[in-house]
């Protein structure tokens, strides 16, 4: 009875510490579905197309299934961190905002963005038309990216206490740089320059989340 006792802690810990290794490998797979996309399939272009426009097309289930399962395990990370508190994220807030991200980023998947500016291939250039699920979309991206930024700020001031100040300060900048690249999207209306640039930022974004959980994982 002791040993079946002593069993079910352990097979505990190892099921969170799968689930944490999960939202490590989250942003990597992620980013690398999306780079490859991005660099092979015809018209896209990442000075005019956003990486959710990935979702159209003969492959857009690539894309679809890329948001989705990047949100799927950020949730599984953020339950393993309810149990496992993490020194920069708390044990409350922390795993709150992270299965914020990762629940904005699943509905983004399920909800498509719409065809933009000649993509996919035949699509006629210009913004185009905004449908219910592209409004969805965008609903789900600005969950996603608040509480991403939330995450971030959070942490900044969590390991400042902790007088980590390399952590804080590396939590703040890349808080800070998502931040403003999303609101200057938004402002520019998609120029080119905003586009790439906030591409950066969604990637320093994942950069941010690995290395944090991959430092609950160790």
């Amino acid at each position: 009875m002791t040993g079946a006792v002593m069993t079910r802690p352990a097979t505990r810990a190892t099921r969170d510490r799968a689930l944490l290794a999960g939202g490590v490998l989250a942003g990597p797979l992620w980013v690398a579905v999306a780079l490859v996309q991005g660099l092979t399939r015809e018209g896209f272009d990442f000075r005019r197309h956003p990486v959710s426009v990935l979702s159209n097309g003969n492959l857009g289930w690539l894309q679809i299934g890329d948001f989705v399962l990047a949100g799927l395990l950020c949730v599984g990370a953020a339950l393993a961190l309810r149990r496992n508190p993490h020194p920069g994220l708390g044990p409350v807030s922390g795993p709150w905002l992270l299965g914020q991200y990762g629940l904005g980023l699943v509905l983004a998947g399920i909800f498509a963005a719409d065809p933009l500016d000649g993509f996919p291939a035949g699509t006629p250039r210009g913004p185009g038309e905004v449908s219910w699920h592209g409004v969805a979309h965008l609903g789900a991206g600005a969950v996603a990216f608040t509480a991403l930024v939330a995450a971030c700020l959070i942490a900044t001031r969590r390991f400042a206490r902790r007088g980590e100040r390399g952590w804080a300060a590396y939590s703040g900048i890349t808080g800070a740089f998502f931040g403003v690249a999303w609101v200057a999207l938004m402002a520019s209306g998609g120029q080119a320059a905003a586009l790439v640039v906030f591409a950066v930022a969604v990637a320093a974004g994942w950069a941010w989340l690995s290395v944090t959980l991959l430092r609950a994982v160790r």
